[in-house]
């Protein structure tokens, strides 16, 4: 790396999708960012879908499934959550997925994907993440992508997001920043190992 900013190898982004309900909508968004990442070449995204990963209510650090997943957050250098927003508040799988882990998440940065039902589009799940994930010594990116009313943004042919375009621009407003912070973490802790306290 020769300044901030500037990668010699793309940045390794986990995409925590953060609902394991029936009906859930999470896949459609998640994979419409996926697809956004696609077209970048300075990262490489790692999709890890709390439905296909349960983790037990008892937060057993040394449980399997638990040892399974912990390389793959570790090796992450930066977070996408994307999150439903329910009872005004953040899904308990995601909850349990980020209270099982702990030296995993350290300084390292992470964005924000909200979606709802109403107009509030996931932003109150998000300042509720913004909490947990400080706890971890994260750094939150401040402009996030939301998605209120979710439904209205499929099109007659169930096809998400029916008009992109702001969508985008605002996933690419939120990478920017996400990759910025990461690539400056990646140097840091190069030269210097972050211990939390």
């Amino acid at each position: 790396m020769t300044a901030v900013g500037q990668v010699t190898r793309p940045l390794r982004v986990a995409l925590l999708v953060g609902s394991a309900r029936d009906g859930r909508l999470a896949p459609d968004v998640a994979g419409w960012f996926a697809r956004v990442t696609a077209h970048r070449d300075d990262l490489v995204l790692d999709v890890v879908d709390v439905a296909e990963h349960p983790l037990p209510a008892s937060l057993d650090a040394a449980d399997p499934r638990a040892a399974a997943l912990r390389p793959r957050l570790a090796g992450a250098e930066a977070y996408v959550v994307v999150v439903p927003e329910y009872n005004r508040s953040v899904p308990g799988p995601l909850k349990t997925l980020i209270d099982s882990f702990q030296s995993e998440w350290e300084a390292k940065p992470v964005g924000f994907v909200g979606y709802g039902l109403g107009m509030a589009g996931g932003v109150r799940a998000i300042e509720h993440l913004r909490q947990i994930f400080a706890e971890f010594h994260c750094v939150g990116m401040k402009d996030v992508v939301t998605f209120p009313r979710v439904l209205e943004h499929y099109d007659a042919d169930g096809n998400f997001p029916a008009e992109p375009e702001g969508a985008e621009a605002a996933a690419k407003l939120m990478l920017d920043q996400l990759l910025w912070w990461a690539a400056a973490l990646r140097e840091a802790k190069s030269l210097r190992p972050y211990n939390a306290p």
